[in-house]
């Protein structure tokens, strides 16, 4: 079956070639979505890991924003994953709207931290998760909400397209080229380059992701091999072997770096200003 392409603003594609929707501000109906989704009483998790000095710089920031735009008017369970409870910032929440606090270790490494958070979000989903909400996101805490980030966002598997790579060609895209890593997506294969700092779905879908990014990052730890871009090589390898149902533009994670783009109307969600102490 032959499938046509729709495009956007700038012949931007709001399909891709299995089907999915690529969602822009402005495609979607969010008086329909929000109907839909009351007749289905569901609950929403956001799963974020601040440890180091993101406690420090980030977090605070990352929770405020997001308890202003994050699916306003939907049950929401917020995971905030800490090295010590005591760290976590008081803020006042809405109704609906429920802090869960976890204590995780600190790796010694920074890419480390990034890859063993796949394996922790499996055992929360596992432990708890799955009993308490219908969709899950996972996100990077050194990032801001700019504008309602909500319903047209929830799908079975959802994926992120990088500010950086979204326009590119599959064959320059920054994929693990070595073979020896669980990770590799050969020359000339791929779709699109997803950002690991945000991606999400169903809760039991999203066990599946992050069940296989962990087995293909300790497969390689055991190889004494670390993929180019750690888990993100992971997650985009996953995607390639099992096409996302969804894939979010770049406005829901846009870098301001990059200044001004005819392609971003309504940025959803940003990346925070970067320092170097971000990475000690």
């Amino acid at each position: 079956m032959r499938i046509t392409i729709k495009r956007y603003r700038n012949n931007l594609s709001t399909i891709t070639e299995w089907s999915a929707p690529i969602v822009w501000h402005g495609t979607y109906n969010e008086s329909f979505l929000k109907n839909y989704y009351a007749r289905r009483n569901v609950a929403v998790g956001l799963i974020v890991f601040a440890v180091g000095r993101y406690i420090q710089y980030h977090l605070r920031g990352f929770l405020l924003s997001a308890e202003k735009f994050f699916m306003v008017g939907q049950k929401v369970i917020i995971y905030v994953m800490v090295e010590n409870v005591t760290d976590m910032p008081w803020i006042s929440l809405h109704r609906l709207r429920t802090f869960k606090v976890f204590e995780v270790r600190r790796e010694k490494r920074w890419q480390d931290n990034s890859m063993m958070r796949m394996r922790i979000i499996g055992e929360h989903i596992v432990d708890h998760i799955q009993y308490e909400v219908d969709y899950l996101f996972c996100m990077d805490v050194d990032q801001v909400f700019r504008n309602k980030y909500g319903l047209e966002t929830l799908g079975n598997s959802v994926a992120q397209l990088h500010t950086y790579w979204y326009k590119a060609h599959p064959s320059s895209l920054p994929y693990e080229r070595s073979n020896l890593s669980e990770a590799y997506i050969p020359k000339g294969k791929g779709d699109f380059y997803y950002h690991a700092a945000v991606f999400g779905g169903t809760t039991i879908q999203v066990l599946d992701i992050v069940r296989e990014c962990a087995k293909g990052i300790m497969n390689d730890k055991k190889n004494n091999i670390e993929a180019v871009w750690h888990d993100e090589s992971h997650l985009n390898k996953y995607f390639f072997l099992h096409k996302p149902s969804k894939i979010l533009s770049p406005e829901y994670c846009w870098d301001n770096r990059v200044g001004p783009s005819d392609d971003i109307k309504t940025i959803k969600l940003s990346w925070a200003i970067k320092f170097a102490h971000d990475l000690e």
